[in-house]
């Protein structure tokens, strides 16, 4: 069988449904632990080695997955523009063709999902896997119907909902703080490096006790916009921006506690040591 250029028997146990950044990251350390990883995605030639890719548009078409039989499966899927209709034929129909086209169901399943899906409100409450998602959009909605087929599909699977990545290649955020402008000092916000994320997910695909149904992926402390922006402005030497209020907080806050309890740790308990590092390694260019 010929698969992204290469000849090659295959002897994949993980399938990548979607592999932008963060699925490559998961892949990437998956095929570190010994698993022969297959990716879908539609421009093939952005999937790392060892990688093995299919290429497939799986918001028009469904994959030929016939001489797979994965134990492990991840759907890390990636929608453009963040319209309704653009969510729903990635995270719906293009997931479901996907995992329909599975012979037999894997063993264990992670859909990465978000905590958009969670409701934001003035002086909030902390919130954990027992909020009840109220999305605030028809992309935020689109999510939870996605999240509801993965299960009625995979019963035993696992939603991991991801607050805002960061450690990739966005400038947005640091930008705007050279810049001297902060949106909203006073929102709650709450981030997870994007290689917390990826272990993460390997780490509930992984472990020895059967995980639950849904985790909250963020680091350890949810914080306001000003704080985040006074802390970068510190290290660049930019113009001070207005400071944050407890007091006028509003948005959401996040626990991790679930997803500690399975013995997952961040290795960037908080935005300092995540920025601390970007910044330290690329003093021109972080992530939003």
């Amino acid at each position: 069988m010929v698969v992204g250029g290469y000849v090659r028997r295959m002897t994949t146990d993980v399938l990548l449904v979607g592999c932008g950044d963060l699925g490559a990251a998961v892949g990437l350390r998956l095929a570190g632990l010994g698993h022969g990883v297959l990716a879908l995605r539609r421009n093939a030639d952005r999937v790392p080695a060892p990688l093995v890719v299919r290429s497939v548009d799986l918001s028009r078409e469904a994959p030929d997955l016939g001489d797979v039989r994965p134990r492990l499966v991840v759907v890390a899927l990636t929608a453009r523009p963040r319209t309704e209709e653009a969510y729903r034929a990635t995270y719906v129909e293009g997931m479901a063709r996907a995992l329909d086209a599975l012979a037999a169901p894997p063993e264990r399943a992670v859909l990465v999902s978000s905590t958009a899906v969670h409701p934001s409100g003035a002086r909030p409450d902390l919130e954990d896997e027992t909020t009840p998602a109220a999305p605030a959009d028809g992309p935020g909605r689109v999510l939870v119907e996605a999240e509801e087929a993965f299960h009625r599909r995979l019963p035993r699977g696992t939603v991991l909902r991801l607050s805002g990545l960061y450690g990739g290649s966005s400038t947005r955020l640091l930008d705007t703080v050279r810049e001297g402008r902060v949106d909203d000092p006073h929102r709650w916000t709450n981030r997870i490096h994007r290689a917390d994320a990826a272990a993460a997910v390997v780490h509930l695909l992984t472990m020895d006790a059967e995980p639950e149904r849904l985790y909250l992926g963020t680091d350890d402390e949810p914080a306001q916009m000003g704080d985040v922006a006074a802390y970068l402005a510190q290290r660049l030497g930019a113009p001070a921006p207005p400071p944050a209020d407890p007091e006028q907080g509003h948005g959401k806050r996040l626990t991790n506690a679930r997803l500690r309890s399975t013995g997952w740790a961040p290795g960037f308990p908080t935005y300092r040591e995540g920025y601390a590092a970007l910044t330290a390694r690329r003093p021109h260019a972080t992530t939003s």
